[in-house]
């Protein structure tokens, strides 16, 4: 396969050397806004070329393209892979809007154009196996679910103004999760956020922390925390909690929270941050993209999705900031 990559920044490196390790790649394609970066990472993997504009992508003859740029250029690349008709990988969100995710819905169902998006969580071994718990009934019902996303520190102040905010850009991960984990549908929300940080969050409207209670359709009760303040280490954790049985993911010997009362052990060694601590699963959603190119497997996250997700960040938005509970059907188009 050739496969193409937009965007040579933090995730793009990552993806980039990724898609370099699997066989099925014959030649990675890279292009960035700023023609050096590709460049500097074209060198460091086999199979790798630079380009020295984006635009020159979309003349590659590539069989499929990865979305990994700024987030405002996600919307325009994924229409220009859909024009052309290569199947596309996007890193969340599609659009930084409801009315540009809803022109990409309709845009992919015309052209037919497989378009994934990037909800690493799905892809990991822990997460999967506690949606397997679920649908089984190994938990009887549910009447409890806690997700949380703490970041060690906070991102860089320029990157805040054009994030979304915290709901938007963090949380809604832990809101795709739940929907996937569950298969249930959240019918309401309440959201409250604090900043006890930088200003920085403040000044552009935003919270460093924030937290969130969802009302799932079968009565289910779900309870999402983050925050871009946790210095122990990176923490991203999902607890189920049934009629039979309870469960957790993310919880090791790196995850950064200290059990009391304490006892001599090794010092532990926290994840630094998401890109490590979801190592396996960015592997697997890209072997699943390329499974999706070459036909082997149905799209494992299609538009749709991103839509739920989105929708349920807007709600946790809207709740924020008026301080009260917001319906779902509010939010809805």
């Amino acid at each position: 396969m050739r496969i193409g990559l937009a965007g040579a920044g933090r995730i793009g490196e990552r993806h980039a050397a990724a898609l370099g390790a699997l066989p099925e790649v014959d030649a990675l394609v890279i292009a960035d806004a700023e023609p050096a970066r590709a460049r500097d990472l074209a060198v460091r993997l086999p199979r790798a070329t630079a380009l020295d504009a984006v635009d020159e992508l979309f003349r590659s003859g590539l069989d499929g393209l990865i979305v990994a740029a700024a987030t405002d250029a996600h919307a325009n690349l994924v229409e220009r892979a859909m024009a052309a008709h290569v199947p596309v990988f996007c890193e969340k969100p599609l659009a930084s809007d409801l009315d540009g995710t809803f022109h990409i819905i309709s845009a992919a169902a015309s052209a037919e154009t497989p378009v994934q998006v990037g909800f690493q969580r799905r892809f990991d071994a822990g997460n999967a196996a506690a949606r397997e718990a679920v649908l089984s009934g190994r938990l009887g019902w549910l009447h409890s679910v806690r997700s949380c996303s703490f970041d060690p520190a906070p991102p860089p102040a320029e990157y805040v103004p054009s994030s979304g905010g915290l709901f938007r850009d963090c949380v809604i991960h832990d809101l795709d999760l739940i929907r996937f984990v569950t298969g249930r549908e959240v019918v309401r929300v309440m959201a409250a956020g604090a900043n006890r940080g930088d200003d920085f969050f403040r000044a552009c409207g935003d919270v460093d922390t924030g937290s969130a209670l969802l009302v799932l359709d079968d009565g289910t009760l779900a309870v999402v925390s983050a925050t871009r303040y946790n210095a122990a280490g990176y923490d991203a954790r999902l607890e189920l909690f049934g009629s039979k049985d309870s469960i957790v993911t993310g919880l090791d010997d790196r995850t950064p929270a200290t059990p009391l009362p304490e006892r001599a052990q090794e010092p532990r060694r926290a994840y630094g941050g998401f890109l490590e601590r979801f190592a396996d699963a960015y592997d697997a959603e890209l072997r699943a993209f390329l499974d999706v190119v070459a036909g082997r497997r149905g799209n494992p996250c299609p538009p749709e999705e991103a839509l739920e997700a989105f929708y349920l960040a807007e709600a946790c938005e809207l709740s924020l900031r008026e301080g009260r509970t917001v319906g779902t059907d509010e939010v809805r188009r």
